[in-house]
Order: C-alpha cells, then sequence, then structure tokens
C-alpha cells in the first residue's frame, strides 16, 4: 500500500510502478542465483558540514545496510537512486564484481541516466534490474537448491 511510503515516493512512484520493479527482479532472480535490490532515496545522505556524500559512498551504506554482503555466494547488486539529487550507483558484490569489473558497472550506469532521460523512474530502474540479471544469469546461474535471500520489493529511504 503506497500510503505507508514516505511523502516524496508517493509523488514519484504508483503502487503499481513498485510492483513493476519488484516484479522485474523476482524475474531477473528466477534465472540466477544472485541476489538484486533496488533502494531509492529522495535525496543522498549529507555528511559532515552539510556536504552531499558520494553517491557511491552512500549506496555502499545501503548494501551493507540491507544485509547484502551475507548472501552465500556474494553475488549481491544494489541499484541505488537519489531522485531529487538526480544521482545513482550499481554496485556488486565481491563475488560478481570479481567476474565483471568497473566497466561493467561503469556501462550499465550510463545506459540507466540514458533511460532516465527517455522514460519514467520506474521504467529506467526496471530495465536496469533486467539487464543486470541478464548478466548475473551468465556468471551465477540457478541452482535448484537457490533460495531467495533477500526480499525483493523496493527499498525506500526517507
Amino acid at each position: 500500500m503506497l500510503g505507508r511510503h514516505p511523502r516524496w515516493a508517493r509523488r514519484v512512484f504508483t503502487e503499481a510502478d513498485l510492483e513493476a520493479i519488484a516484479n522485474a527482479v523476482r524475474d531477473a532472480e528466477r534465472r540466477t542465483l544472485a541476489e538484486i535490490r533496488v533502494h531509492v532515496e529522495r535525496r543522498v545522505a549529507h555528511g559532515l558540514r552539510r556536504r552531499t556524500t558520494h553517491p557511491l559512498t552512500r549506496a555502499r551504506e545501503v548494501f551493507a545496510a540491507l544485509g547484502m554482503h551475507r548472501t552465500t555466494h556474494r553475488s549481491g547488486v544494489l541499484i541505488y537512486l537519489a531522485v531529487e539529487d538526480r544521482k545513482l550507483a550499481i554496485i556488486g558484490d565481491d563475488g560478481i564484481h570479481a567476474r565483471v569489473g568497473d566497466e561493467y558497472w561503469t556501462d550499465v550506469r550510463d545506459r540507466m541516466v540514458q533511460r532516465l532521460r527517455a522514460a519514467t523512474v520506474a521504467d529506467a530502474l526496471a530495465a536496469a534490474v533486467t539487464e543486470v540479471g541478464a548478466t548475473l544469469a551468465q556468471y551465477f546461474p540457478r541452482r535448484p537448491d537457490d533460495v531467495d535471500e533477500l526480499p525483493d520489493d523496493v527499498s525506500l529511504g526517507r
């Protein structure tokens, strides 16, 4: 129910938008044992002296706060977006990062920026999830004994 979400999120997303993103995560995870999370905040957190935290630094904080580093195969991926600041980051845990490297994440980020300019926020996020999911399926194919270790819903900050 959207009413339980922060006011800023209700201005950006409909309930159908949030469900479409969660469905993209579920669909992507059906082909891989990796875990994908989407976290959206109104603004990037501010550090000392009111300086805006770098989105990659904030994404790492959120990654840890969501427990993504605890996945069995170290194959978690976080797609982070601060809508009002127009900042984003995409990070992968050690297992996946060792396979794809920095250039892959930069390319995914750049394509997501293009999608954000051309489509809605929800569509851009769902497309990024689908793209990352296809790559994860190559390196971490799903196994019969795989369990979903993390929630599929969109994590929303304040």
